[in-house]
């Protein structure tokens, strides 16, 4: 521990799992005083363990709630917006129901979050959002990811606009693009394509394997801090080679 978040508040939707759990876990680890949401509350039970000081149950996908969880918490310096839905299919795969699930829970709920939690960042002088976006729609197509992949491009370009409108403000805002990075619900995926699911995952992978939920936490970590204090608006690509 190097305190690389000491004195700073960070508040992380999607925390009882993955990209999210790893994240919340970094961000205490390093000094940060964490409050972790998700709908599970059984995998946010877990995180006390690990140095996160309140969790508490929150569907993004409900509007009040959000709100209501804003004022609760206050103020924070650091946003992780890490919640979001994987739809399998093409675009003849995708029902109204279907697309209207995923923009809701994978970038409606980041407008959620920030329009909640961005006026106390204001009035306290500044921040840091971090939004999970995806390689997949940003910076190349995947086979049966039309929907998802329209979410991911949405989410990047929702990064940049809240970049660009409060950039003079002392509102950061950068999105992370992972590939594929084992965690469990990347896991059940693997595990519906049947046996050698996760196998075949692997083998799209340049690097020969998964990237790991701690890895785009150690980028998630780095783009709360302070460190990375001149950079807004960019989406980072994490994905073990994959697009190139």
């Amino acid at each position: 521990m190097s305190d690389r978040l000491k004195g700073k508040r960070a508040f992380v939707t999607a925390g009882a799992a993955g990209i999210g759990r790893a994240s919340a876990i970094a961000f205490a680890r390093e000094g940060a005083t964490v409050f972790a949401t998700d709908i599970d509350e059984k995998g946010l039970a877990q995180l006390a363990k690990d140095g996160v000081a309140e969790v508490a149950k929150l569907d993004v996908r409900d509007s009040a709630a959000v709100a209501a969880m804003a004022k609760r918490v206050g103020k924070v310096d650091i946003l992780l917006n890490a919640a979001g839905f994987v739809h399998n299919g093409t675009v003849l795969d995708c029902s109204d129901d279907d697309w209207d699930f995923s923009f809701d829970l994978n970038v409606k709920s980041m407008h959620r979050t920030i329009r909640s939690f961005l006026p106390s960042m204001l009035e306290g002088g500044g921040g840091s959002i971090v939004n999970i976006s995806s390689a997949a729609g940003v910076f190349k197509a995947a086979p049966n990811r039309y929907v998802y992949s329209a979410t991911k491009a949405a989410v990047a370009a929702l990064t940049r606009a809240v970049a660009t409108d409060f950039i003079t403000k002392g509102i950061r805002c950068n999105c992370i693009c992972p590939g594929t990075i084992e965690t469990p619900s990347m896991l059940n995926r693997a595990a519906a394509a049947g046996p050698g699911g996760r196998e075949m995952f692997v083998s799209r992978q340049p690097m020969g394997r998964l990237g790991t939920a701690d890895e785009i936490a150690s980028l998630a970590l780095y783009l709360a801090s302070d460190e990375s204090a001149f950079t807004t608006g960019v989406a980072h690509i994490i994905d073990g080679g994959w697009t190139l």
